[in-house]
């Protein structure tokens, strides 16, 4: 009985036609910001991540001397030259295992998305892609100049051309699916903080 019913749906189903529909327009327009720096600041807050604008390396450095967690860090992984109290290299890492103790993870993001605080990350020069993840504290170095608008625009920046390993990243790990309560840090970094550099980014380091 239970076989019959289920091929008496199947066959409703497919009786079932819709009216076509047209695919929409992408054109736009889409939502511009004015101030997409503001815009990129705001969203980021409240999504728990932080944004903080700094004019180039001695600065960078200042402004994470500030942060308590980044002073207490036992092992700071950076993909980029010049920052301070940096004691690990991604390049001494065989095995991903070994960054399962990073406290701070310094990396470059591509551009920012100021519509949902996102930032576009790649593993071009990054053997483990899993610190993203793995790191207590994850820093990110955006130049300040590369932010759109919308995600529109951020998709006509994506390249396509070879296999690898991308991903947009909006805050911190967070989850609410206990009870409707925010947790910060499940699964992930439990903070995340965004510099966006008016000046020319550091070298990377691979």
């Amino acid at each position: 009985m239970a076989a019959n019913s289920k091929q008496v749906v199947l066959a409703e189903l497919q009786r079932t036609l819709l009216d076509p529909v047209a695919l929409p327009d992408l054109a736009g327009p889409w939502t511009e910001y004015e101030h997409p720096r503001q815009q990129f600041a705001e969203v980021l807050a409240a999504v728990g991540g932080r944004a903080v604008v700094v004019r180039d390396l001695p600065e960078l450095n200042a402004e994470l001397a500030k942060i308590d967690t980044f002073r207490g860090a036992r092992r700071v992984c950076s993909l980029l030259s010049g920052i301070e109290r940096a004691n690990v290299t991604v390049r001494e890492m065989d095995d991903p295992h070994a960054g399962e103790d990073v406290d701070f993870f310094v990396a470059p993001g591509e551009f920012a998305v100021a519509e949902n605080g996102a930032v576009w990350l790649t593993d071009e020069v990054l053997k483990h892609r899993v610190l993203y993840f793995l790191t207590q504290h994850l820093v990110l170095v955006v130049p300040a100049r590369e932010i759109v608008s919308n995600m529109h625009q951020a998709y006509q920046r994506i390249r396509f051309d070879k296999p690898g390993f991308g991903l947009f990243l909006s805050g911190p790990s967070k989850t609410a699916d206990i009870e409707q309560s925010l947790v910060i840090g499940a699964h992930g970094a439990r903070s995340l903080t965004v510099f966006l550099l008016e000046s020319s980014l550091p070298a990377r380091l691979e």
